[in-house]
């Protein structure tokens, strides 16, 4: 008797996130309609919260019909909700259940959250905890104390990877594999806006090994400066801590001269508290 066969192994080379499902279309594994719904998912987004069926098969590329049969699949499971007196949907409740408990399952949050807490009661900055999710940062805590930040940042929120601090940090803090598979991706996305961005990731580079922090004045939104670090953890996941304020209130280097020792000794604690 033969014994079972196993499914053939996931790549190790592949990256969490990276791979498009182009790219998969020919792994038996990969579940292209699953794959599908979850493009479908991540079409809402804040500045276009309710889209129709049309709207998505812009957004998506999908056939009108495929989209059609994932829109009421997606509602009846409570992923999408229909606007009433519209063809029209928002997300479900629930895609905010599902994402709960991967939140509880982070314990860098609650080691976490009193060191933000107190640095942001300190300095009177914005302080995020920030994960990589495919190309961009995606918040998974926030402090959010700064009431001249007009980008109030909330759980869940995402900031690209190469025009902020804590992007820039993430990379640092990642391995040299994940770190140039990232940006192989981005300059494959958006050759452009890589051309334009690699500079910042260069010069982070070159003045991250003096001073242990990352630095952007001004350069994702000019209004808003911000310093972040790498949370280094053995065998997890990269996090990085960044402080964010106003660039009127970023008078004189305060965010280098009093924000920044600060934020190193709180993922110093952070990293302590993760190994015990």
């Amino acid at each position: 008797m033969n014994p079972p066969q196993r499914p053939p192994a996931m790549d190790p080379n592949t990256i969490s996130g990276l791979a498009s499902a182009d790219e998969l279309a020919h792994d038996r594994q990969f579940a292209t309609n699953l794959a599908r719904g979850v493009e479908v998912l991540r079409a809402f987004t804040p500045a276009r919260p309710i889209l129709g069926n049309q709207d998505l098969v812009v957004s998506t590329g999908l056939p009108k019909a495929t989209v059609s049969r994932l829109t009421y699949t997606l509602c009846l499971l409570g992923f999408l909700s229909r606007v009433p007196g519209t063809q029209k949907y928002r997300l479900g409740s629930g895609v905010l259940a599902l994402a709960y408990p991967m939140l509880a399952a982070l314990p860098i949050r609650q080691v976490a959250r009193p060191y933000m807490e107190a640095i942001a009661r300190e300095t009177g900055c914005t302080v995020n905890l920030g994960m990589r999710d495919r190309l961009t940062v995606v918040y998974v805590d926030s402090c959010r104390l700064d009431p001249t930040n007009v980008y109030q940042p909330d759980i869940g929120s995402t900031r690209p990877v190469l025009s902020t601090s804590i992007g820039r940090a993430l990379l640092l803090g990642c391995s040299a594999e994940e770190r140039t598979a990232v940006l192989n991706r981005l300059r494959v996305e958006d050759p452009e806006r890589f051309r334009v961005e690699k500079p910042m990731w260069t010069a982070e580079q070159q003045h991250f090994p003096a001073r242990g922090f990352c630095l952007s004045p001004g350069e994702w939104r000019a209004e808003i400066h911000a310093i972040a670090a790498p949370i280094r953890m053995p065998k997890q996941e990269p996090f990085a801590l960044n402080c964010s304020i106003s660039a009127l209130r970023d008078k004189d280097g305060y965010l280098e001269r009093e924000v920044a020792p600060k934020l190193l000794e709180a993922v110093r604690q952070i990293e302590f508290g993760l190994m015990r």
